[in-house]
């Protein structure tokens, strides 16, 4: 594909280092008849090594001339589908069921894709992202760390969240600012934490974090009494930083 002038308004830093592609490929392994899910594909340095593969590729791109370049590079692709949309929009319940999403995810629209992708989680069947790496730790971050938060335990309760290896600024044209990772995220088993109300859990992490500084007891008040914080087993005391995910969930539930 010929060069692209990067946008700026839609985050766009495209791959050029050959070496990172091919370590992403190689932790996706992609296999024939996968149906993959491309977000963001830009110049195409992931999509050609996919397509290879013979997997089911959907792609899935906002930028109307890389969407309309990429359908004439793969307009003899029998299993190349491309789709000028915007992901944050896209129902990724249209493709079915089984998917393994990958992409170099632009950094201003992060957080809010992986809300959104939350949604179809029971479809998916893993997902390997290129983020900011300040992102990446925050996700993968485990209770009592300054990176431990509202994204650790929102992605946490249904995902095993590993974070790969980093990528340096000099891989990309135009160079980024920050330093990037490379994440892999896998549903885990049904049943792994049991959320009988996911939209109040959602709101209770959500107040639990809006001022971290504080201890629990404050940060939920007028919401969580302290008798029901001893209840399921969390010192009042405690910042939110310090409580495990197992119990949110068991502090979620003991409002009903």
């Amino acid at each position: 594909m010929s060069r692209h002038r990067a946008r700026k308004r839609f985050g766009q830093h495209f791959l050029v280092d050959p070496g990172v592609v091919g370590a992403i490929i190689d932790a996706i392994a992609p296999r024939e008849g996968d149906r993959m899910v491309e977000i963001g594909p830009g110049q195409g340095a992931l999509t050609g090594l996919l397509a290879r593969a013979r997997c089911e590729l959907h792609a899935i791109e906002l930028d109307r001339d890389l969407a309309a370049r990429m359908r004439s590079d793969y307009a003899e692709a029998a299993n190349v589908s491309i789709h000028e949309a915007d992901a944050l929009d896209f129902d990724f319940a249209t493709l079915g069921d089984d998917l393994r999403v990958v992409g170099n995810l632009p950094y201003n629209i992060s957080t809010p894709l992986l809300f959104h992708l939350l949604e179809y989680r029971d479809r998916l069947v893993d997902m390997h992202f290129m983020l900011q790496k300040e992102v990446v730790d925050r996700m993968a971050a485990e209770p009592g760390g300054k990176t431990y938060g509202r994204l650790s335990i929102m992605l946490g309760c249904h995902f095993d969240i590993e974070s790969l290896f980093d990528v340096g600024r000099e891989a990309f044209d135009p160079p980024p600012e920050v330093t990037s990772s490379i994440v892999r995220l896998v549903p885990l088993p049904a049943g792994t934490y049991d959320i009988n109300d996911e939209l109040r859990f959602a709101k209770l992490v959500s107040q639990a974090f809006s001022q971290r500084r504080k201890t629990i007891r404050n940060s939920l008040r007028g919401m969580v009494d302290e008798e029901t914080l001893e209840f399921v087993g969390i010192d009042p005391g405690l910042r939110p930083e310090a409580i495990a995910i197992a119990d949110y969930v068991s502090l979620a539930n003991a409002l009903d």
